[in-house]
Parts: structure tokens; C-alpha cells; sequence
């Protein structure tokens, strides 16, 4: 039974590991691909919302490699899926509220440069640390709180000159309009994630990587309906031809930008949903923040924005802010250990006396 526990939590660090390296692709990339649609003359903002989510058909490849996995092992009386009504309502639910937050999310960034989704993470962070403490009870240790401050401040210094970098045709109302925009954006997925995690503790069944999968894929398909709507209603269907044949970079590079992009946003929404399935829903806003800086790299190296000295501050911080919360999640395991490991030993000193 021991082993069986130790195999457990490997396998969880291991598909922590994995989904953190899917995040990190959906994180970085996400933003560049968006920030590249409507750099080269994209205009679309639904179209732009859609493909956050667009991705989502994606999801039954995994979940058809598990499907004859369960079957291979447990014959042909296997479950077709585990959703059951109520999580898919749940589920469904919280995608129109991604579609909306996608939607906020497209209009800031077409506005604003890469370098302001800083204020995004800050305040998403914030929320996401209220909300999992609030929703979801999770408690606050030091470390966790030393974390999001130390990294709060670290994106909020990334924003604080973010004016000066406001791109030419954008004027001083729309870039207000966008940094409205931008920080709804992070309000609200800020409390989407504990609400992820609140979902799987209400589940009353086992969470398995198949109704994790579900769960996600209903959320986008959700997400993608409601941005549909929006794009009908915003005659976008009609303009993607035009837009297309009028795209700096050709025609045939634009669908390529669509098509990676609702690759690369599926990428982001299965690694958030799987940390929070493997760790908790403030480990995913931490690491979040954690690769914002390195989303500013690219920034620098692909959009040639200016590299400041507050942005080389905030890659500090945000490193230290990372390295403060992993060594407050080794304290609390090896406290865990070490208590599971002193009640073993009373319970067989009882047994001997």
C-alpha cells in the first residue's frame, strides 16, 4: 500500500511537470500569436476571442488515446466518458464566462503591447489569491503570500511605464479603453481558476485525467459558442476573406496564424486546467507570473519592444517569487511526511505493547 501511495504522488509530480511544460507554450506563445494577428493588419476582436478557445476538438485526441487505454485494461465494459450533468452544467457555465473573459482579453491586446499584459498577471494573481483562499479554502503559508506580493509588484513594475510604449495608431482613449478592458480580463479569470478547483472538490467522484479533459473540453466548447455568437452578430465570418487577402504577411501566413494560434491557446487552457488538477489553483496563477517575463523576452526579441531596467527587475522578482513558493510547497510535504511517518510509528508502538 505504501508503494502504491509513493507511485501515486510520482506520477502526479510527473504529469505536474508535463502540464507546467503545456502551460508554458500556451503562456508565452498565446500573447505573441494574438499580438502578431493584429501587429500585421488583423482586426477582428470575436475572431481574435475565438481562436482562445476555437481549439477545443483538440481535447478528444487525448481523451480517445485514454478511452482504448481503459478498455485495453478493463475490457469493453468501460466507461465512454465520466462528466456527469451536473459538472457538465458547472462547466458549461464557467466556459461563457472564458468566452467574455477571452472576449476583454482580445480587446486589451489589441490595443496595448505585450509588455502591458504585466497588469494582467498582477491583478489576476491577486484575485486568484483571494478567490482559491475565499472559494476553495486554501490556506495562505508565508511562503505563498511572499510569492504573491514579491511577484505582484515584480509585473506591476513591468505596467508602470507601460504608456510610453503605446503603439503608433492607438489613441490615448482607446489604450484607456484596452487597459479597462485588460484588467476586467484579469478580475475575471483570476476568480475562474479557484472556481476550476472548487469543481473538482464538489465532484463527489474520483478526478481522473479523462473527467479533468471533459471538463476542460466542455468549458471551451462553451467558451468557443459564445464567441461564435459574437463573431455572427460582428459579421466577422463574412470579413475573414477580405482581412485575409489585405494581411501583411499574405494570405496563406494568415490562416497559418489562425490555425497555430488556436493550437497554441488550447496548449494554455489544458496545462491551467491540469496544475490545477495536479496542484492548486494558485499554483497556476503563480506560474502565470512566473513565465510573464519570458513572454517579455520574446516580446523584445520578435515585436523589438524595449527592454527596460523594470523589466530586468521584474525577471528577478519573479524568479525569486517562484523559487519562494516551490520551497514552501517541499516545507509542507516534508511536513506531511514526516507527521504520516510519526503516526505510523505510534500506531505500531500500540501494536507491539
Amino acid at each position: 500500500m505504501e508503494d502504491q501511495g509513493v507511485s501515486a504522488n510520482t506520477m502526479k509530480r510527473i504529469l505536474l511537470v508535463i502540464n507546467c511544460l503545456i502551460l508554458s507554450i500556451g503562456v508565452c506563445g498565446g500573447p505573441l500569436m494574438m499580438r502578431l494577428y493584429f501587429v500585421e493588419g488583423g482586426s477582428r476582436i470575436w475572431l481574435s476571442s475565438w481562436l482562445q478557445t476555437g481549439g477545443w476538438p483538440l481535447t478528444l485526441i487525448p481523451l480517445a488515446v485514454l478511452y482504448f487505454y481503459r478498455r485495453k485494461m478493463k475490457g469493453s465494459d468501460t466507461k465512454f466518458y465520466f462528466i456527469t450533468p451536473r459538472i457538465f452544467i458547472a462547466s458549461f457555465v464557467i466556459g461563457i464566462v472564458i468566452g467574455l473573459d477571452d472576449f476583454f482579453y482580445s480587446w486589451g491586446g489589441s490595443k496595448l503591447p505585450v509588455s502591458t499584459s504585466s497588469l494582467l498577471i498582477a491583478a489576476q494573481l491577486a484575485f486568484t489569491a483571494i478567490g482559491a483562499f475565499f472559494i476553495v479554502k486554501l490556506k495562505l503559508t508565508s511562503y505563498s503570500i511572499n510569492a504573491v506580493v514579491v511577484l505582484t509588484v515584480g509585473a506591476i513594475l513591468l505596467g508602470i511605464r507601460s504608456n510610453s510604449d503605446r503603439p503608433e495608431g492607438v489613441t490615448s482613449k482607446a489604450y484607456v479603453i484596452g487597459f479597462i478592458m485588460t484588467l476586467s480580463a484579469a478580475g475575471l479569470y483570476g476568480l475562474i481558476i479557484p472556481c476550476i478547483e472548487l469543481i473538482y472538490m464538489k465532484a463527489k467522484q474520483a478526478i481522473t485525467a479523462t473527467l479533468v479533459l471533459e471538463i476542460q473540453m466542455v468549458m471551451c466548447f462553451a467558451a468557443t459558442a459564445f464567441c461564435t455568437i459574437g463573431m455572427i452578430v460582428n459579421k466577422d465570418f463574412q470579413a475573414i476573406s477580405t482581412e485575409a487577402k489585405q494581411y501583411n504577411l499574405g494570405e496563406a501566413r494568415y490562416y497559418i496564424v489562425l490555425v497555430w494560434s488556436t493550437i497554441i491557446w488550447q496548449c494554455f487552457y489544458v496545462g491551467a486546467i491540469g496544475v490545477i488538477y495536479c496542484s492548486s489553483s494558485l499554483m497556476s496563477g503563480i506560474l502565470l507570473a512566473v513565465l510573464l517575463p519570458v513572454t517579455e523576452v520574446l516580446a523584445v526579441i520578435f515585436f523589438k519592444e524595449k527592454f527596460s531596467g523594470e523589466k530586468g527587475l521584474s525577471l528577478f522578482l519573479s524568479i525569486w517569487g517562484f523559487v519562494s513558493y516551490m520551497y514552501g510547497e517541499y516545507k509542507q510535504e516534508k511536513q506531511k511526511n514526516n507527521k504520516s511517518q510519526e503516526n505510523e510509528m505510534t500506531t505500531m508502538n500500540s501494536e507491539c505493547v
